[in-house]
């Protein structure tokens, strides 16, 4: 026991060496000094790219921060443009909204229901984006050919004055938030192992694409894990006298939860992998997942009501009418607007957080508190940090 007891003590001892060799590493270090950000992804990080390539998003989106629909699937701010704020850059514009667009920061690739793998599916029928993370890849690779092509000397009179310098993509953040669409299109079409089974592919398409940005010129990556699918609102509004475990404590359907943990377990270890096998790339894995279900288990705590009342549509008694849309109910025209204080809800529409829900999560993950290595969104550059 006694021997046990010293074990113990020694191992606390060398994590508190470790940790406070760390910070005073991090603390010598200066801020990265970011030349932009190229983000990846879905719904969650969109800025407007899906809604400029199909139906644009209406009122009341957008009610808290720009006072109008900006492309956003949720009331104001996004955690990405929490993000860039974060790291002092100004807000990424939609790689898809062309019209009067700043490219000088970078540009997001993100569309509102893309996955990692290509679905058997259109977005009239399950909301699924054509643009997957392979797509948004080669739009990458496109765009970055594009902007070199126009910065040469052959085109004298194009207008570059909108446009990243070429010297700048090895000095920018390449964020990815992508992963939720593969598991909610996996629980609407799959059975729970035939979905298990095909999470390593998944994995696998993600890691291909890390690697293709890399060979682009990729060096800092910030990739955000994939949060508590079985706690969205939506996903619960039908489940009626459910057996005993099905849910959890909070309400939240167990089984998806526990296929997203092992999501992000699969995903943190190819991570892990890539640093080894992308030996100039500085890897941060973020860890959302942890955010979000704290915020949902504690929203009292923190000042939000219950995390499964939705701020934005109509949903009473079995009837769902989305935010935004119109419906009939007993006869009579009701719209899907918006409750009048979203700061206090989790979530916005049944999907997406409210601002203030995104605030909370990126008040918890952009410190590095919740990241491996531990390190803050402003040193994410720094790749020697998790070579102890």
């Amino acid at each position: 026991m006694e021997s046990f007891v010293k074990v113990t003590v020694i191992w606390m001892l060398a994590l508190f060496i470790l940790a406070m060799t760390e910070g005073e590493k991090l603390g010598s270090l200066p801020r990265c000094s970011w030349a932009g950000i190229y983000n990846f992804g879905d719904s969650n990080s969109d800025t407007g790219g899906i809604s400029a390539a199909f139906i644009p998003v209406t009122s009341p989106y957008g009610m808290t921060f720009s006072k109008k629909p900006v492309g956003r699937l949720t009331d104001g701010r996004l955690l990405l443009d929490f993000l860039v704020e974060y790291i002092g850059l100004p807000y990424v514009s939609a790689y898809l909204d062309t019209i009067n667009t700043d490219y000088r920061h970078g540009a997001n690739f993100a569309t509102g229901g893309s996955t990692i793998r290509k679905q058997n599916e259109s977005i009239y029928q399950g909301g699924i984006s054509p643009f997957s993370l392979d797509i948004q890849t080669i739009q990458f690779t496109q765009f970055k050919a594009r902007i070199i092509d126009l910065w040469s000397s052959r085109y004298p009179a194009a207008d570059i004055s909108q446009l990243q310098r070429p010297d700048d993509f090895s000095k920018t953040l390449f964020t990815l938030d992508i992963g939720q669409n593969d598991l909610s299109a996996g629980f609407r079409t799959l059975g729970e192992q035939q979905l298990r089974a095909q999470q390593p592919d998944i994995i696998n398409d993600f890691a291909i694409s890390v690697q293709q940005l890399y060979g682009q010129g990729a060096r800092s990556f910030w990739i955000h894990n994939t949060g508590p699918v079985g706690c969205l609102p939506v996903t619960t509004f039908n489940v009626k006298n459910p057996k005993p475990g099905y849910l959890d404590q909070y309400g939240c359907i167990r089984y998806q939860n526990d296929i997203a943990k092992e999501f992000n377990k699969q995903l943190k270890a190819r991570v892990i992998k890539l640093r080894s096998e992308l030996a100039d790339a500085a890897i941060t894995y973020v860890d959302i997942y942890t955010a979000k279900y704290k915020l949902i288990s504690n929203t009292k705590k923190y000042g939000f009501k219950d995390h499964l009342k939705v701020c934005c549509g109509h949903h009473e008694n079995d009837v769902h009418i989305f935010c935004g849309k119109t419906g009939i109910v007993n006869g009579t025209k009701v719209f899907g607007g918006a409750c009048a204080n979203p700061e206090t809800y989790v979530s916005w529409d049944a999907v997406h957080m409210t601002e203030a829900a995104n605030r909370w999560v990126a008040n918890h993950v952009l410190n590095g508190s919740l990241s491996d290595p531990p390190i803050p969104a402003t040193h994410a550059c720094y790749n020697h940090l998790y070579m102890l």
